[in-house]
């Protein structure tokens, strides 16, 4: 008599709400859940939300939810989600703090989304752990936490943690999880049916506006950027770039150097370059009409700087092969090349 293929154990996942929580995350995260329950035919997945009493919650746009539990309801959990939003150092109460660090002892998985991993360092439960955290607030959390490997990456998944930035991050994370627990066809699946044209893995970083790393005291910084943001498929050289915006090269060059730490050019270069990434994993265009989008003279020219970049022929991405991490230096990555290479 044949054997019987046991069902797969149902994985309960509680969400506890903070004061202000951002909608957009929260729903992100748990839509995946219900969609991998209908697509697979079987409880995968179970979820409820949990306040500090019990009571309703308002969330960032101002509509109250209710909750279904209390940290204080006994109650048998696999992972516990802090979910975040605006404000956060003064939205939690401290009593979740302690009920974290015994979710912890209990050796349950914690997570996070949007501003959560605060919530997850404040209680000192991610000392030495990677974790992710929306653009705004990197530089803060780093600052009040400099034991925590913070990462500027849409989302992290370790070792009895995971976490994600905002917005959609917390989707991609989730579908990452069903992936690793009920296989790619699946998740796949799911992203079909929110018409999610990609999922982002763990190595895709969040775009941190460029205003956001250096203010708004270098408004020429800004304006170069902006002209070449909006200038991709016909790039400036940096000396028609300088004048536009009334500054010599050098002084132009200086600027780029002393806020972004890299020349104009290779910044440009990147702009460019990351356009190429998008359009390559998000449309169907051929890579001779993505070199010629991107500004580049011939595809065997996109070719090599794509390469020299990314570490991956533009061909092999578009297949998924595995490629190198995208390189950081520029909005927190470090350049593979050199500015001799690049300037083109």
């Amino acid at each position: 008599m044949g054997s019987v293929s046991a069902l797969p154990q149902t994985k309960k996942i509680g969400f506890y709400l903070c004061n202000g929580f951002t909608m957009l995350a929260m729903a992100s995260a748990i839509e995946v859940l219900r969609m991998a329950n209908r697509l697979s035919g079987e409880n995968l997945y179970e979820w409820f939300t949990l306040s500090e009493n019990g009571e309703p919650v308002s969330a960032s746009d101002s509509l109250s939810i209710n909750v279904d539990h209390s940290i204080s309801s006994p109650r048998d959990m696999d992972i516990v989600i802090v979910c975040g939003g605006v404000d956060i150092e003064q939205n939690y109460p401290r009593q979740l703090l302690s009920w974290l660090a015994m979710q912890d002892r209990k050796h349950k998985t914690l997570g996070a989304i949007c501003t959560g991993s605060y919530v997850l360092a404040k209680a000192g439960l991610m000392q030495d752990k990677v974790c992710s955290i929306h653009w705004e607030n990197l530089a803060g959390f780093q600052e009040a936490f400099p034991s925590v490997r913070v990462s500027n990456k849409l989302f992290s998944l370790g070792e009895k943690r995971m976490s994600s930035a905002g917005g959609t991050a917390p989707m991609d994370m989730m579908l990452t999880m069903v992936a690793k627990e009920h296989g790619n066809k699946l998740s796949a699946a799911i992203s079909e049916m929110f018409m999610c044209e990609r999922v982002r893995n763990s190595e895709d970083v969040q775009k941190v506006p460029l205003r956001n790393l250096i203010g708004t005291a270098q408004p020429k910084l800004l304006e170069t950027v902006s002209l070449m943001e909006a200038n991709l498929e016909e790039p400036f050289c940096i000396d028609e770039l300088a004048a536009l915006v009334e500054l010599s090269r050098r002084q132009l060059e200086r600027l780029f150097q002393r806020h972004i730490q890299c020349s104009p050019s290779r910044y440009y270069l990147h702009l460019r370059l990351s356009r190429a990434r998008q359009l390559l994993n998000q449309t169907n265009l051929s890579i001779i009409e993505i070199s010629i989008a991107c500004g580049f003279v011939s595809t065997p020219h996109f070719s090599k700087c794509y390469r020299d970049y990314f570490g991956i022929p533009p061909r092999e991405e578009r297949l998924g092969l595995k490629h190198s991490d995208v390189p950081t230096g520029v909005h927190g990555a470090a350049l593979v090349t050199s500015d001799a290479q690049i300037a083109v």
